[in-house]
């Protein structure tokens, strides 16, 4: 079953740090099968009106997402940003 990973940033606050974490991220997600649905903030908000940057990833399956975020590529970019930003991710599965 797909499942998507959902990243929100609450606060980035070293963008050369967010800038070496994504130019390893990208690939290393990419290539665990990860791909780019969306990316950015948001052009319309309701509800809470989080204005806050989101990145969505469509994986195989949950199982994929998981791997891909344990992975050691992954890992390498997570250390890369280190505490550059504050954000949230959840991975769920489709429907």
């Amino acid at each position: 079953m797909t499942a998507y990973w959902i990243a929100t940033y609450d606060e980035i606050s070293d963008p050369d740090k967010m800038a070496a974490y994504a130019a390893l991220a990208a690939p290393a997600l990419e290539a665990a099968g990860g791909r780019y649905l969306a990316r950015g903030n948001p052009e319309q908000v309701y509800e809470l009106g989080q204005d806050t940057r989101t990145v969505l990833l469509e994986f195989e399956s949950v199982q994929a997402a998981r791997d891909a975020h344990d992975g050691a590529a992954y890992t390498e970019a997570l250390e890369a940003l280190g505490d550059g930003a504050r954000r949230d991710i959840r991975i769920v599965p489709g429907v």
